[in-house]
């Protein structure tokens, strides 16, 4: 037989386009048009009800970037539509969508007149069906039309003014398009659907194989049966011609795809928060108006915030969402307040994205979710598998490690060991997205792709446009039903992720493992790019820390006289937390987000600043002497950790000797070296007397590197960087600040349009050298580093996270290896050989790398380096130009216990309080290596204390913990504050004894 495959494909594909699409709506009819300009920022629904609206044209230009607009539609159906067998009714709506992108354009939702949502209008989902409306034969509604502008721009990743409302400018982004109402034939469009799914699937069928061939001679006989003169008379010929390939029951082996509806929505990315939230609104009504249409259909929504604010502020959508979770349709899932990074929020705000959104689930709907949700987050930290297991979830999501740019992961299902032995069942949908449309690529692919054929039989597939596309749409559920048992696809089922952890569970036991952490090959520069936003979150963190243990101090000193202010810090808890997603800490979104964040972290330091003050002053009573408030978990300045005493202060100055233009600074526990550049040439401490830096090679080293990734700008650091670098040696004045008990030395220099300003600082008393870097940064597309060539043969670094530390390997043995070039560490870094390590410490830096060479000497140089600053100019071309402050401090002779202890030291200034006593620590704890990491009063009001501590060192550890207050009785408890059974642990009335493993994790709560 000829081959004329290819010519009926061909045929196929004009058929559709020029024959069935246009037949969906049989005639259609314009809607008059009125509207109104909101003037700035987008208004409530009755505000602008009640607004003036002036005739619109049809195909008129309209919105400035970021504007809204709100067109009133009304019209009469004509006599007799609808009414014919088939047919429907329905409004059509086109903002002047494109449907390539259809997240990332303008998108609209429908109001009736009495403020009600109806449904989202959205480029691939523009319908809204008469009877939604609920005014009989009458149109009378309103579109809020948003008009954001395409900040994507194609993913050519070029400068673009749109990111700020103060460079977007005022030109109009779109053209109206079509507004009408019209009659929906119902038979062309499942023939459609029929089309659709059977040439999706052909596709990717092998032309070897039968089934291939016979879908295509099927889809010939209806092309031959149709009239295409005629495509909505003859439909049913054309569906009946498809009948017997369509029911072909797949193979019994075949891969089942439990397919459950998603949109995942960015809680800030291209836009500013303030329009995710109408973002949510839109898609959730498509969710629920779809749901009513199609029982079968189950969404899985994730981001307790997203949420949090239709309750808010669409209270009406949100009470149908309660109404969908109670009949199982509306499924929340993941369990965190927003679908975080999970890379540099430290261990304290992990947890609480977890209390705050598993307790907001709880709250609200009554749903526990047991499973963690995070299929787009830039990597995954060695400690979650415990921190989700500490919140009571058993099972884990992620998509975006399908993105990796060297190595493939080797699993789809397994059981993923984190930092403290726990492991965690883990799934990594092979469809390889996470906004399927459950095309016959996508699910042939998700077949192809899983790498447990064998072991395991079922994967998930989540599928919906997200970030405002729209969600799940009835095309999407119409593929998903006819590829339910269809021959030559997988199957396909509807429902929830519980029901595919709890299948895969069971079917898959004997699961590979994979130890530590999932790193993504990809988007290194998240740890540096925004470094205010950084600088914003670590700040938070810690002064949340204290704000609650002295907060819990003054309930529990005072006798019941200070009201714990759990509202106040619930409320700024959770401002911290939105800015830790995924797109906003990562410093990945454009400048509008970013000029957000800074606020919002002025207004958490504010708020906070303020209860840590009243608290001070409920404990520490009236007077004038001056006690150091020590919130960290380690004694300072002869203060015990968690209380508030006289400090002790050094009493011999730091000795500065000058040398060869430069300066020898010497506290008689270290001593460091600057030559007449401010470079760092020498560092010992006494009590060792080894030398830290490498022979030859100096400290203090900036190093100023070309900076231009393929793509992704704010997102990657692309390993070839290294190969353009210009060294900052040369400073243009080096001068010692008058001495006190402290040496500062003050180093400046000049490069570029930029300037930097070195305070080089050894205190009396320190164990660490510390400097700080004020950078007026000026540069685009470069990447500011500062290097440490330490004399030490180390084979791996160790990096903290949370709850623990990270090891990983200093060689490039491997393509894993090599692909580490960019590494993410919390509060300090640790290299060391057998016997002498050097920890060095920051204030608000994430990323590192370190590196080793060998020198001719037969040494071992070991270089650890810190990224300081970055200058991508994709999505915001201005992100970071300015001043910035960045802290540094380095200890030699250090070990993993010192690191511990430094990088708290680093991150919590002396607080300074005048007062008239002193006030005793709430626990104490008899051994350093447990850690106590969080303080305060239990979520429900009881009064209890709740107590968080890690072992920090990954080791065995035993402790003692005791209650310097009178407590009733100890339990265990997970993050959420309930009762659980945790080894190790031996609760007595006020104290408990702790056999800890390396890193493990408990929280214990006080009874009062």
């Amino acid at each position: 037989m000829h081959d004329d495959r290819r010519i009926t494909e061909v045929r196929l594909d004009r058929f559709i386009r020029e024959r069935i699409t246009p037949a969906i709506y049989t005639r259609s009819t314009p809607l008059s048009l009125t509207s109104w300009d909101v003037p700035d920022e987008p208004v409530p629904v009755m505000e602008a009800l009640r607004q003036e609206f002036l005739p619109q044209e049809h195909g008129a230009p309209w919105g400035r970037p970021w504007g809204t607009k709100w067109l009133r539609l009304q019209g009469e159906v004509p006599d007799s539509w609808g009414t014919a067998p088939d047919t429907e009714v329905e409004i059509v709506v086109d903002l002047g969508f494109t449907t390539e992108i259809p997240g990332f354009q303008c998108e609209g939702i429908a109001w009736r007149p009495d403020g009600s949502i109806v449904k989202a209008i959205s480029p691939r989902n523009q319908h809204i069906p008469l009877k939604l409306l609920g005014s009989g034969m009458a149109v009378d509604f309103y579109v809020e039309a948003a008009a954001n502008p395409d900040v994507a721009q194609g993913w050519s990743f070029a400068a673009t003014p749109y990111g700020d409302k103060a460079t977007a400018g005022t030109q109009p982004q779109y053209r109206l398009g079509s507004i009408a109402i019209a009659e929906l034939n119902r038979s062309v469009w499942e023939l459609q659907q029929d089309v659709w799914t059977l040439s999706g699937l052909m596709h990717e069928l092998p032309t070897e194989l039968p089934r291939r061939h016979e879908i295509l001679r099927a889809l010939e006989r209806m092309m031959d049966v149709m009239d295409p003169d005629d495509v909505a008379g003859t439909a049913a010929a054309g569906r009946a011609a498809l009948a017997e390939v369509l029911a072909r029951p797949a193979y019994a082996s075949a891969h089942q795809l439990l397919a459950t509806g998603h949109a995942h929505i960015d809680s800030a990315w291209l836009w500013p928060v303030r329009e995710t939230m109408r973002k949510c609104a839109r898609t959730f009504s498509n969710v629920v108006a779809l749901m009513d249409e199609d029982p079968d259909f189950v969404f899985s929504c994730s981001s307790a915030q997203q949420l949090a604010w239709i309750k808010e502020f669409y209270p009406e959508l949100f009470g149908r969402i309660r109404e969908k979770v109670s009949s199982g349709q509306f499924v929340p899932v993941g369990g965190m307040w927003v679908e975080s990074d999970t890379n540099m929020p430290g261990g304290e705000a992990m947890a609480r994205q977890f209390l705050e959104g598993k307790s907001f689930f709880l709250d609200e709907f009554g749903v526990e979710c047991r499973e963690a949700w995070l299929p787009d987050s830039f990597g995954y930290s060695a400690a979650l598998p415990q921190i989700v297991k500490a919140a009571g979830s058993q099972w884990f999501l992620t998509q975006k490690i399908s993105w990796n740019q060297i190595n493939r992961m080797p699993h789809h299902t397994f059981n993923w060991e984190g930092i403290d032995g726990t492991r965690l069942f883990t799934h990594f949908p092979p469809v390889d997205t996470y906004n399927s449309e459950l095309t016959g690529r996508e699910l042939a692919h998700a077949e192809r792709n899983y790498r447990d054929h064998g072991h395991g039989t079922i994967s998930l597939v989540p599928f919906g446009y997200g970030d405002g596309g729209g969600g799940p749409t009835r095309e999407m559920l119409a593929a998903a039903h006819r590829a339910a048992d269809l021959e030559g696809s997988p199957k396909v089922r509807l429902g929830t992720a519980s029901s595919f952890f709890e299948q895969a569970q069971a079917e898959y036991t004997a699961l590979p493992v994979w130890v530590g952490e999932m790193y993504l090959e990809l988007h290194r520069g998240t740890y540096t790019s925004q470094a205010r936003t950084k600088q914003g979150n670590r700040r938070s963190e810690h002064l949340l820390r204290e704000a609650e243990l002295w907060c819990a101090t003054a309930a529990v000193r005072s006798g019941g006289q200070f009201a714990y202010p759990a509202a106040e810090l619930k409320r700024l808890w959770r401002l911290v937390l939105l800015q830790q997603f995924h797109d906003i800490l990562p410093g990945s979104a454009i400048a509008w987000v970013h000029q957000d964040a800074e606020r919002n972290y002025a207004a958490v330091s504010k708020g906070l600043e303020a209860v840590i003050g009243q608290a001070a002053a409920a404990v520490l009573g009236e007077g004038n002497e001056e006690f150091l408030l020590n919130a960290g978990p380690h004694a300072r300045n002869g203060v015990p950790a968690l209380a508030a005493a006289p400090a002790i202060r050094p009493v011999e100055a730091v000795r500065v000797t000058a040398q060869d233009g430069g300066f020898v600074l010497d506290n008689g526990i270290i001593r460091a070296v600057l030559d007449d550049n401010g470079l760092l040439t020498s560092l010992r401490d006494h009590a060792g007397g080894r030398e830290a830096i490498a022979p030859g090679q100096f400290g203090n080293h900036l190093e100023l590197h070309r900076d231009t990734p393929n793509e992704w700008d704010a997102w990657d650091i692309d390993e070839f960087y290294r190969r353009n670098v210009t060294s900052l040696t040369e400073a243009a004045s080096v001068r010692l600040e008058q001495p006190g008990t402290d040496a500062v030395v003050v180093v400046e220099r000049l490069f570029g349009a930029s300037r930097i300003t070195q305070r080089i600082t050894l205190a009396a008393g320190s164990a660490s050298l510390g400097i700080s870097t004020e950078v007026d940064w000026q540069e685009r597309e470069k990447l500011l580093k500062l290097g440490f060539p330490l004399d030490l043969r180390a084979d791996r670094s160790a990096a903290e996270t949370q709850f623990g530390h990270v090891f990983r390997p200093t060689h490039v043995n491997t393509s894993w290896e090599a692909a580490k070039f960019e590494i993410c560490a919390h509060r300090w870094i640790h290299v060391a050989e057998p016997g002498y390590g050097v920890a060095i410490a920051n204030s608000s830096t994430y990323g590192h790398d370190v590196a080793r060479n060998i020198r001719d000497d037969g040494g071992t140089t070991t270089t650890v380096r810190l990224s300081l600053l970055r200058a991508a100019k994709f999505p915001d071309p201005e992100a970071d130009r300015g001043r910035h402050v960045l802290d540094v401090w380095i200890r030699p002779g250090a070990g993993i216990a010192e690191a511990v202890e430094e990088g708290y030291r680093a991150n919590l200034a002396p607080r300074i309080v005048k007062g008239g006593h002193p006030v005793e620590p709430l626990f104490s704890v008899d051994n350093n290596a447990v850690v106590i990491e969080a303080v305060k009063l239990a979520e429900d009001g009881s009064g209890d204390v709740v107590v968080r501590l890690y072992e920090s060192l990954g080791k065995r550890s035993a402790a003692r913990l005791t209650a310097n207050f009178a407590a009733t009785g100890v339990r265990a408890v997970d993050l959420l504050e309930r009762p659980v059974d945790a080894p190790g642990v031996l609760a007595g009335r006020d104290s408990a004894e702790l056999t800890l493993r390396p890193f493990q994790l408990v929280t214990l709560r006080f009874a009062r």
